[in-house]
């Protein structure tokens, strides 16, 4: 193989994580290779991605670091000040503001089309990051000193340390034979845009039902985004509704917090499962993202949780370096790979735990979880230990 052929890093998927990855990584003055199978949209502002993430403070320095920020907040990041959090069954109320939290925001809501777009758009202004798309990953061989990679188009690929992060049906960890530990939740996420009869206020609201949380999510233009967790059958049916029907009975399911819900956008629901390879990393070769960890959607943590394996990473590599030693040696990324799984583990148990205690109609749970919010609510270092956890602060 050619000099050409030969990269630091070599990274497969450039998804939001993938691009981030690579962006990290190039910045410690890597060489970097990035795989994709396809070009991904342009965003356009007239017409907003359905899926949106609620974006953590430390994601957002994490794009800070590499020059991506800015792009994205100056084109629609919306920042939100407050959050409210209630229990539909249980009473209790918990209340995080940016105030009290010492910050002028507690995070940002941005769609995932403009996160993409605006990485895209970095990668392609960094010189040390070579793009192979559209392409795709055949075959992965590695031995103690470095991993070679052979794509659709024929490229043979050679690097010290390969990144999979493309996605939860992930080519790379199915190379590895990486096994996953599934769980599916018989429910799904129903999303949508939707315009109410009070401003919201800039504000996060999430209420729990015992068919699952409901989010509504501030966004830039006045509008909310929801995150409807129903079971099966029942996403199925209020995705049969008409756009009036829908509204009522989301008005009624938020409890009309910000009065009537007046319009809705087209409408899509997605299954939530919870897929946590073990292990996240194989000789030179580690899985991020949603490759390694698919999590529920509850608090929006599921790109947040990608993005520290990324930042983890890149800290790891930049002390490595420091000191001269090999940045992509086995015994360091096995190191970095329990840390991550443990903690990933943690964070997807929590929202599993969470998402049952409040999905559940039986009487002790209920006046449990009630108390339990409003105990919260009522001691402020617990409430900001709550929103640090969340923010990875």
């Amino acid at each position: 193989m050619s000099r050409r052929d030969r990269f630091d890093v070599v990274v497969v998927g450039a998804g939001v994580v993938g691009a981030a990855a690579a962006l990290r990584l190039a910045a410690e003055g890597l060489r970097i290779a990035i795989v994709e199978a396809h070009e991904p949209q342009p965003w356009s502002p007239a017409a907003p991605d359905l899926r949106v993430y609620a974006f953590a403070p430390d994601a957002q320095a994490l794009l800070e670091q590499f020059g991506a920020w800015t792009a994205v907040a100056a084109a629609r990041a919306h920042p939100y000040r407050h959050m409210r959090v209630w229990d539909a069954a249980g009473g209790g109320e918990l209340a995080f503001d940016a105030d009290q939290m010492g910050r002028s925001c507690l995070g940002h809501i941005v769609e995932h089309g403009l996160l993409v777009d605006r990485l895209w758009a970095t990668l392609a202004r960094t010189p040390s990051i070579e793009r192979l798309c559209p392409d795709k990953l055949l075959e992965l061989e590695q031995d103690d000193d470095e991993v070679v990679l052979t794509l659709q188009s024929g490229t043979r690929l050679r690097a010290k340390l390969v990144l999979g992060a493309d996605g939860a049906a992930s080519r790379v960890r199915s190379l590895l034979g990486v096994h996953t530990r599934d769980h599916d939740y018989g429910q799904q996420g129903v999303v949508a845009y939707v315009s109410t009869q009070l401003a919201h206020q800039d504000t996060a609201w999430q209420r729990f039902l015992v068919t699952g949380p409901l989010a509504f999510l501030p966004c830039a233009d006045g509008r909310c985004s929801i995150v409807w967790t129903l079971p099966d059958a029942e996403a199925e049916r209020v995705l049969a509704l008409g756009p009036t029907e829908f509204c009522a009975e989301l008005t009624r399911a938020f409890d009309a917090r910000l009065g009537e819900v007046t319009s809705v956008s087209e409408r899509k629901a997605f299954p939530l499962r919870r897929r946590l390879a073990d292990p996240m990393a194989v000789g030179r070769v580690a899985l991020v993202g949603d490759a390694a960890h698919v999590v529920h959607p509850l608090a929006g943590q599921g790109v947040n949780l990608g993005l520290r394996d990324v930042a983890s990473l890149g800290s790891m590599i930049a002390e490595a370096r420091a000191i001269g030693r090999d940045f992509s040696a086995v015994h360091r990324l096995q190191r970095w790979a329990r840390s991550r799984a443990s903690e990933n583990a943690v964070a997807a148990g929590s929202f599993e735990a969470i998402n049952r205690l409040f999905s559940n109609e039986s009487v002790v749970p209920t006046l449990l979880r009630g108390h339990l919010l409003g105990l919260a609510g009522r001691l402020p270092p617990l409430t900001q230990f709550f929103w640090k956890r969340a923010a990875g602060l």
